[in-house]
């Protein structure tokens, strides 16, 4: 039975620059590694795995963010850059508070955004979109009572 949920991975070109983003959102690493060998092989199904892996966390919560750069075997695969409405998994949304300092902030960084913030109006809940590195669709979410 699941219990609850244990981490969201990502994999990525540039491992240094896609943690050093979310180290810039407030994400701490607790642990960067080497994956390779037989057992790493079998459980993702590919031959030969040579690759690295940063697991960061966010202060306060359970579930980690592991970012995973495969060394070997490469993929040939495009970068993720879809559209919001491509199907499969879309984007990562954090909540925050103060939102428009928080996109102002994020401004200051060269962060660009989609749109100004926009207010869900049967909710009240105020949220914006933005790309991060190679391509990761993010969201910002402010609940207002």
């Amino acid at each position: 039975m699941i219990t609850s949920m244990d981490h969201l991975n990502i994999v990525v070109r540039d491992l240094d620059l896609v943690s050093d983003f979310f180290v810039k959102l407030g994400f701490r690493i607790e642990d960067r590694a080497g994956l390779s060998g037989p057992w790493i092989s079998e459980i993702v199904g590919l031959e030969n795995v040579q690759a690295e892996y940063v697991k960061l966390a966010f202060p306060g919560t359970a579930v980690r963010l592991e970012l995973i750069r495969y060394d070997s075997p490469h993929s040939d695969q495009p970068v993720n850059g879809g559209e919001a409405n491509d199907p499969g998994f879309r984007h990562l949304a954090f909540a925050v508070e103060k939102i428009d300092t928080v996109v102002d902030q994020l401004k200051e960084e060269g962060i660009s955004f989609f749109s100004p913030v926009q207010t869900y109006e049967k909710t009240g809940k105020r949220l914006v979109y933005f790309r991060g590195p190679e391509g990761i669709l993010l969201e910002l979410a402010e609940y207002c009572d």
